[in-house]
């Protein structure tokens, strides 16, 4: 085995062996409405950060010729722990995948504004789809909290622009919630 490649695969050992101590520490959790609030019978299993793009797309609105705007297209974030170590990534799906093999798929249940109204709305998202095995496996429920960031393009959607993309950054906390046993 080549050098460079042994020091790839401990380098990803070390960070499969270290992710589910850095997957322990719980940053605050700002308080939720109601509504986005995971079930009483769930409990929290970790928290990361967010850190990347909401990606819009300018497209025609269906059944209104001449009028376009810039939709939601998909996310591209990197998942850190409280000790800014990457763990993962979050993408269209949604989906939040780890280095340890853990992935789950969300389905949307609930969303409210962003309290200060600067970021997209907070989440309440639950599991369509987990992974065998990881860290994720066990989670049920995805909250998306304390965004920052990642709204709609403000320039004019027109005809010049459809098929074009803008990547706009944005920060979020996704809490991960799995059964009480």
């Amino acid at each position: 085995m080549h050098a460079k490649t042994l020091r790839c695969v401990l380098l990803l050992l070390c960070l499969t062996a270290l992710l589910p101590a850095a997957l322990r520490a719980k940053p605050m959790l700002p308080s939720v409405p109601p509504a986005l609030a995971a079930p009483e019978d769930q409990k929290l299993l970790f928290v990361l950060r967010a850190k990347g793009v909401q990606i819009y797309e300018c497209r025609a609105v269906a059944g209104e010729p001449g009028k376009y705007e810039w939709m939601f297209k998909a996310p591209e974030a990197g998942l850190f722990d409280d000790q800014d170590i990457k763990v993962g990534r979050h993408y269209a799906g949604p989906t939040w995948e780890l280095a340890d093999g853990g992935k789950v798929v969300g389905k949307l249940k609930t969303e409210a504004d962003a309290p200060d109204g600067k970021g997209i709305p907070w989440l309440l998202l639950e599991a369509a789809e987990n992974s065998a095995a990881g860290s994720l496996s066990k989670a049920r429920w995805v909250q998306r909290v304390a965004t920052t960031g990642g709204k709609a393009p403000e320039e004019t959607a027109d005809a010049s622009r459809v098929g074009q993309e803008r990547r706009i950054d944005y920060t979020a906390l996704y809490a991960f919630y799995a059964a009480r046993p």
